[in-house]
């Protein structure tokens, strides 16, 4: 990496610290961090695993103590600082313990997801240099062919007894908070993921400024229900509790049918979750009634597409508030969130009355912009780029020159989404995304946003979901189109009229550019494991229109 690169990621993350020289959490490191919370909280309860509806309980004294005696397993294994370790498994409290017992002595973790196909996997492992891969026995099969290939040692956690330790291993080197605590790689749709390197002190700071944001303080609880191989689930709801001293619930896996039986019977205070999960508990809970929860402060909600309409009528079904935010792994997680203690006018206005939910304002650790793509920055309510630096910007990609270039060109980290602000009469500016530049719909030169036609197409009483798509066609380089699924009394319906139907509802709404022009009906949208819509994964649905010119009615 030349030295005008270097500079270029120093100014976009401010050398990770304040404009008076000094960190902006109280813990140097996160062995640091244990330290202190052992003294302070060892009795309080940290983590309770959920897993074949039953409890595993841990607290602090007990959780530390076993991350303790795998930090002495991981040193034995000769995992020095910032070796790196790859983890192949679903939710469970041995990840949990092995991902801070990693970060104790100085070691990188690499989350791999377990839906990942043999190939990225592979690439993941070879490019990270990961030295250990720990799995399950159920997953074994999968990753056990190819640590062969690389020569990597598979350590299966079912043959491990996590004990206790008294004391926190000796290591011969100095851990700060710039040492690397995880390499996450991005799960692009096309070609190979790019590797996000996180240091310590990224996840000390968003932890620091999600807590305060939210109110969180000691014996605060939250639960997770995402996947803890992303940075959602890893940073607001494993770091985050121990940071302020709190506890979680760890789900397995997300499940619907209790979730809310879940959230009463712990006392959940907050829970993260993404969009695709608001839709799954509306379904879910559609003629049930919940019972009050009289811990529940609100929803965490990011990492996806969030629409109006789906914000507006989870929160008119349950009764409970959702709390938009916004970030990327490049950025540990969150970068801004909507204010948790707006009025209920205020709250509706920034989530309804802009055409997209507002993702918020910006954390106090970084700042944001809207970006030309010359690097210049654009006035209120003018479509770019979204940029972002501050003290949670990763470190760069991990051995990729080309992509940190590219990332980090005007001495910001560019986001890739494109969005827009509206500064309200304080003089605060509310963001909102409109969708990825790289997925933008570019017909006949006009640049569409996606999110825009998404939103209309989910207001339609009949439509479960719905997100348009710019696939090729000759006439005008790409044209729009939808791919909807239906709720299920109107399954069996006439597709070809209720294609009309929802032509029709978009053309009150849309000008005829952004009108869909064919819509496809499926029984399930392509999504990551984080819930974004997989939008190029759909292209291939419409490619027999391609050839085709979509005309305007004249008599409309």
């Amino acid at each position: 990496m030349n030295q005008e690169l270097r500079e270029k990621i120093c100014n976009a993350h401010f050398l990770s610290y304040n404009k008076d020289g000094n960190s902006y959490v109280p813990c140097g490191n996160i062995n640091e961090l244990l330290t202190v919370r052992l003294q302070s909280s060892g009795r309080d309860l940290f983590l309770r695993y959920f897993s074949d509806e039953k409890y595993t309980d841990y607290s602090y004294e007990t959780f530390i103590k076993k991350v303790w005696f795998l930090s002495g397993y991981l040193l034995e294994k000769g995992i020095g600082k910032e070796d790196r370790i790859a983890v192949y498994s679903h939710n469970h409290s041995d990840t949990a313990i092995l991902y801070f017992a990693a970060w104790n002595i100085g070691a990188a973790v690499v989350p791999l997801n377990v839906s990942e196909s043999p190939e990225r996997i592979e690439f993941i492992l070879k490019n990270s240099a990961s030295r250990l891969l720990f799995t399950r026995k159920e997953y074994a099969e999968t990753v056990n062919e190819v640590c062969g290939r690389l020569g990597i040692e598979t350590i299966n956690f079912d043959n491990i007894k996590i004990g206790e330790a008294n004391a926190s291993p000796a290591v011969d080197y100095k851990i700060n908070e710039f040492t690397d605590a995880m390499i996450v790689y991005t799960s692009g749709t096309t070609g190979n993921p790019k590797g996000v390197v996180l240091y310590q002190y990224n996840l000390l700071c968003d932890a620091h400024f999600i807590s305060e944001w939210h109110h969180l303080k000691r014996n605060d609880r939250m639960m997770c229900v995402l996947p803890i191989h992303h940075v959602n689930g890893t940073v607001v709801t494993l770091v985050t509790p121990m940071y302020y001293g709190g506890s979680v619930v760890l789900n397995d896996k997300f499940h619907a049918d209790n979730f809310f039986d879940l959230l009463k019977e712990n006392g959940v205070k907050i829970v993260s979750v993404v969009p695709t999960l608001l839709r799954f508990l509306m379904h879910a809970c559609e003629n049930r009634r919940i019972s009050p929860l009289d811990k529940f402060s609100h929803f965490i909600c990011g990492a996806g597409p969030l629409t109006s309409e789906l914000a507006r009528g989870f929160e008119a079904q349950f009764e409970l508030r959702v709390v938009h935010g916004y970030g990327l792994s490049e950025t540990t997680c969150y970068s801004c969130f909507i204010p948790v203690d707006l009025s209920e006018d205020e709250h509706r206005k920034w989530q309804n009355e802009y055409g997209f939910p507002s993702i918020g304002i910006p954390l106090k650790c970084n700042e944001m912009e809207i970006h030309s793509p010359e690097g210049f920055p654009l006035p209120e309510g003018e479509k770019g780029e979204i940029v972002i630096r501050g003290h949670n910007v990763m470190k760069y990609y991990f051995d990729n020159d080309a992509a940190n270039e590219n990332a980090f060109t005007h001495n910001w980290f560019r986001s890739g989404d494109e969005g827009f602000f509206i500064t309200d009469e304080t003089g605060n500016k509310y963001f909102f995304i409109t969708g990825r530049i790289k997925e933008l719909i570019i017909r006949g030169g006009v640049n569409i946003s996606p999110l825009e036609i998404d939103e209309v197409i989910s207001g339609i009483d009949f439509v479960k979901s719905g997100i348009s798509v710019g696939f090729e066609n000759e006439w005008y380089g790409e044209e729009v189109g939808a791919l909807v699924t239906l709720k299920v009394d109107c399954k069996n319906s006439d597709k070809k009229k209720i294609e009309q139907e929802i032509i029709k509802h978009c053309e009150l709404h849309l000008s005829y550019n952004k009108i869909p022009k064919v819509v496809i009906f499926t029984d399930s949208i392509p999504v990551t494991s984080t819930g974004k819509y997989k939008r190029n994964d759909a292209k291939k649905y419409f490619e027999e229109y391609r050839t085709i010119q979509f005309k305007k009615d004249k008599n409309k």
